[in-house]
C-alpha cells in the first residue's frame, strides 16, 4: 500500500493546456522552467505559475484542482476499484463530489476526508473498503462510512 498523495492543488492539467492554447502534446516537454507532474503514467499535470511568460494568461481560465485526484489515481491509492467512483449504483458514489475537465473525471478526496472527519498525515497509507475486507493493526486509525464501507489509516 502506499500513502496518498498531496492533492494537484498547486498543479493544472496538461490536457485543458494544451488544448486552450492550441499546442501540440509533448509541448509542455521543450518548457524548461515548467515542472510537471505525471500519474499513473497517464496524467500530466503542469505546476501553476511555471508556464512560459508568453502563457500566463492562459491560468486565468483553468480549471482549480485542489483537493481533487483523478478517479483511477485516487482508487489506485486508496486500494478500491474505479467503480466506486465511476457507476451512480455504488453505495458511496454520492458521498464524493466530482469534476470533468476535458473527459478526465476528478474526485474531490479532500472535501470527502474533510466531511468524515478523516485525519491522514503526509507519509499514511489508507485502505477505502468494505469494513469485513479492510485490515487493522495496532498503529492504524479506522473511520467508519455508510453502507458497511470504512477507512483505515496506517501511520
Amino acid at each position: 500500500m502506499t500513502h496518498l498523495p498531496n492533492t494537484l492543488n498547486s498543479y493544472w492539467l496538461w490536457r485543458e493546456i494544451s488544448s486552450k492554447l492550441g499546442v501540440s502534446n509533448p509541448t509542455y516537454k521543450y518548457w524548461k522552467e515548467s515542472k510537471n507532474l505525471k500519474l499513473n503514467n497517464k496524467y500530466i499535470f503542469i505546476q501553476k505559475n511555471t508556464l512560459p511568460q508568453k502563457h500566463m494568461y492562459i491560468e486565468g481560465v483553468l480549471t482549480d484542482l485542489s483537493g481533487y485526484l483523478p478517479i483511477k489515481y485516487a482508487s489506485d491509492r486508496l486500494h478500491v476499484s474505479e467503480h466506486i467512483f465511476s457507476y451512480e449504483k455504488m453505495k458511496l458514489y454520492r458521498e464524493f463530489e466530482y469534476k470533468f475537465v476535458e473527459d478526465v473525471k476528478f474526485v474531490n478526496i479532500k472535501k470527502f476526508f474533510t466531511e468524515f472527519g478523516i485525519k491522514v498525515n503526509k507519509n499514511s497509507i489508507i485502505q477505502l473498503g468494505k469494513i469485513k475486507d479492510l485490515e487493522f493493526t495496532p498503529n492504524s486509525t479506522f473511520y467508519n462510512l455508510k453502507n458497511d464501507y470504512g477507512i483505515v489509516v496506517y501511520e
